[in-house]
């Protein structure tokens, strides 16, 4: 047997991988995160003996569904919202698998802050603009290293992308602007690609006011940087002067 970690995508079912979407088919045993996850992932368990929500278990009570597929010799898909790698709590449950001597594989998925960028049609990294993407968030129930507090990491002015953050907006828009001018363009997507997705976007001056009345709580990303101005940047790729392997000059 066999537990997989597969990355369901930021919320709309198509957005999950063709490799992940047959692990789930083939399960027989299914437990996704029900907080997060659409459950309209859950049509392609066609073969799920079992399904488990685990928003409503804690870790031991998940290592007993694992212990319980061992005995049976039963493969499990364990599908966590975006993809696994960031901010996924996989760790965990890899080290429990691993006292346990079950083998585990992750499939990746399409993380949320991917799916943003398509929703705004943004290139998050362009030339002479910013090359560099921060994926970070604030301190909340789980805390933050003091190395990685959000007015060190700002410092270079990165394409900024804060996860879990939302609810602290107020206190992130005055850090911002110890290291980004005002005039930065700021992105507030929520739940994006499910179909109550909505988009804000303004400045770091103005982006609170804006999201006032949308009373954004959760399940929201902050994304921040010049590159949403799509100002200047032209990739040197497509230039008639410029050669590669594939396209060497006349």
């Amino acid at each position: 047997m066999k537990v997989y970690f597969v990355g369901a995508g930021p919320g709309d079912p198509k957005l999950i991988t063709i490799k992940g979407k047959e692990i789930i088919e083939k399960a027989d045993i299914v437990i996704y995160a029900g907080s997060l996850v659409n459950k309209e992932i859950l049509i392609f368990a066609v073969n799920a003996k079992e399904v488990y929500n685990s928003a409503a278990l804690n870790l031991n009570e998940i290592g007993d569904i694992f212990r319980k597929a061992k005995e049976g010799d039963l493969n499990v898909a364990r599908i966590h919202s975006g993809d696994p790698s960031i901010y996924g709590a996989i760790n965990e449950q890899m080290r429990l698998l691993d006292d346990l001597g079950i083998a585990y594989e992750v499939i990746p998925g399409i993380s949320s802050f991917q799916a943003a960028a398509a929703a705004i049609c943004q290139e998050l990294t362009l030339p002479e603009v910013c090359q560099t993407i921060t994926l970070s968030r604030v301190g909340g129930e789980t805390p933050v290293p003091k190395k990685e507090d959000l007015r060190e990491i700002i410092k270079t002015r990165p394409t900024l992308i804060l996860f879990l953050s939302i609810s602290s907006l107020g206190e992130i828009v005055k850090i911002l602007k110890t290291s980004y001018p005002p005039s930065t363009p700021v992105a507030v997507v929520y739940k994006v690609s499910w179909p109550d997705e909505v988009i804000v976007t303004g400045t770091i001056e103005d982006i609170l006011e804006r999201t006032k009345e949308k009373n954004f709580k959760k399940t929201a990303l902050i994304i921040v940087g010049e590159v949403l101005a799509k100002k200047g940047g032209a990739s040197q790729l497509y230039s008639e002067g410029f050669s590669h392997a594939w396209r060497p000059m006349l």
